[in-house]
Parts: C-alpha cells; structure tokens; sequence
C-alpha cells in the first residue's frame, strides 16, 4: 500500500476521532451541569449570576467543527492581552440558569478573543440574539489574572448570590479578617478549604470597570470575593473546585447565622486551633486573617 495513501487514511481517521458533537463534549456537560446546580440551591435566580470557563486547547480542537465565524467582533470593555485568541464559555446576559441545561443553544455562548485582547466574537451559542453576561470584562480581567498566577491552571470564573453569604453582609463587619475568622471559626474543613481566607468588597455597582479592577486586584491573593449586598466571585481550577468552594463557603455562612439567632457563641475555635490544621492537611493558612475571637 502506497505511504502517502496510508497517511490519508490515518489523517483521516483523526480528524474523525477529534470532532464532536459540542453537546457531547465533557466541558460542556459539565458547565451545565453546575449552573443547573447552582440554580438548584437557590443561588442563582432568575438571571442572577454568571459563569465562565476558559477552554483548554483540547476542549476547542475537538468542538471547533461546531462554530461559527460569521458574527461581528465587539468590545469587551477592557484589555485582556493574556488572553488573546482563547475560546470562553460564558452564560449569557439576562439569561436564566434554570434554562441552560434544557436550552443551551439559547442561554449560553461559546466566544472567542480577538489577537488584541479588547474584543471578542460569540462562536456559537446565543441563536435568538443577546450578548455574553454583563459582568464579561470582571471575568475576563480575573481569568487573565488567575491564567498567569496558576500557570494556566484556573479555568473557572463563577458568580453567584448565595443567601446565608449575603446576610452577613449586613450584620458582620465588611472586612477582610473579620469575615474570613467567622467563617473559619464557623466549621472545622473552613480553613482546610479556602486557606488563603475570603476577601471582602463593601457594595459597588455591579458590572462596570471599577468593581472589576478592585476584584482583580484582591483574586492574586484569593479564590473567593465576597460582594457586598450582592454575592460572591470565585475562581477555581476546575467546575467541582469552583462550585465546591461556593457550597463550602455557604454553608459556614448558614453556621454562623444559626448560631446567631441561637444567641452567639459559647465555644469556639481558638487561633492555635485553626492553625493546628495546616501541617496535617498540608494547607498553608494565612493566619494574619485571624482576629482576636
């Protein structure tokens, strides 16, 4: 058999084996999934909150048979040079999350980044028109932080409002150390799970440059960033680590608001305590977030 012919066969037989069905594709499954999830718990009502994931160069070669390049570039808002020519998938802007898993080809994008970094070009998705999620340049800016910090590693930009979070934010001190004790002190796995702390941003208007700047700056030091008022943004490495460390966060925030309305604290953990922690789980826990308590 003719060399050349063989390597048309084989040739062949791998861009069979690449392509697929974008609804097949593991990422993208898994994107559903945890919006609906997370729509599930009560964290994302109506079109409340937003989520993006960054491709990896795997997830795109092997969908890329279903995009388009036919729509028009728009302006992101902000410059991402980091992450110039990445693929996003993202939730779209007043979408609903109970409506992504039934209806994705309507309620979520997949865009593109042009090779400036300032605009991007929806790929697929959105057929009955709308943009990407308002909160776009906020994700984008704290992808491109968390892509450089991670060596690529952090995939996942995650925006919720989760309830028991919120409420605290209108009784606890809006104040990085105050409420990264509370939280701690709330539940044993708390500094076992988000060592570095929860970072505290007093309420500013949602979805322009100045809340995605001061966010960006505080993601370097932390995976979470509590919102005041609004919710909590966080990154992770991937959907289970993202959505794992908004549950986890949420549910020491229910702890703390229980044993509020059950007249405070008789006990607690000590500093010594919450620091016992680290070499045993091989964490390492910032305890010059741990206020006197």
């Amino acid at each position: 058999m003719r060399r050349d012919f063989v390597l048309f066969v084989f040739g062949f037989y791998e861009a069979e084996k690449i392509k697929m069905d974008i609804h097949e594709a593991k990422f993208f499954k898994e994107f559903l999934n945890m919006t609906f999830l997370s729509y599930s718990n009560g964290w994302n009502e109506r079109n409340g909150g937003n989520m993006s994931y960054r491709l990896s160069d795997k997830d795109s070669e092997e969908v890329i048979e279903n995009f388009s390049f036919d729509r028009d570039w728009a302006e992101i808002g902000a410059s991402v040079p980091g992450l110039k020519n990445e693929y996003f998938m993202v939730t779209g802007s007043g979408k609903y999350f109970r409506n992504t898993k039934s209806d994705p080809e309507n309620n979520v994008a997949i865009i593109k980044i042009d090779d400036t970094g300032t605009k991007y070009k929806i790929v697929w998705g959105l057929e009955s028109g709308g943009r990407p999620t308002s909160e776009l340049p906020t994700h984008l800016m704290n992808h491109e932080v968390k892509k450089k910090q991670t060596d690529g590693r952090y995939r996942v930009i995650y925006h919720a409002h989760p309830v028991n979070l919120i409420a605290l934010t209108y009784v606890l001190k809006q104040d990085t150390k105050v409420f990264t004790t509370e939280l701690w002190d709330s539940m044993t796995e708390c500094p076992i799970v988000f060592p570095k702390g929860v970072a505290v941003i007093p309420w500013m208007v949602p979805g322009g440059r100045e809340i995605a700047v001061r966010t960006s700056e505080l993601i370097k030091d932390y995976d979470i960033v509590v919102w005041c008022f609004h919710g909590a943004f966080v990154s992770g490495e991937d959907f289970d680590s993202a959505f794992g460390l908004m549950e986890t966060v949420e549910k020491a925030a229910e702890i703390v608001v229980k044993v509020r309305s059950m007249g405070g604290k008789k006990y607690h953990l000590s500093k010594d305590d919450i620091m016992s922690l680290a070499k045993p789980y091989n964490v390492d826990i910032n305890g010059d977030l741990v206020t006197d308590i």
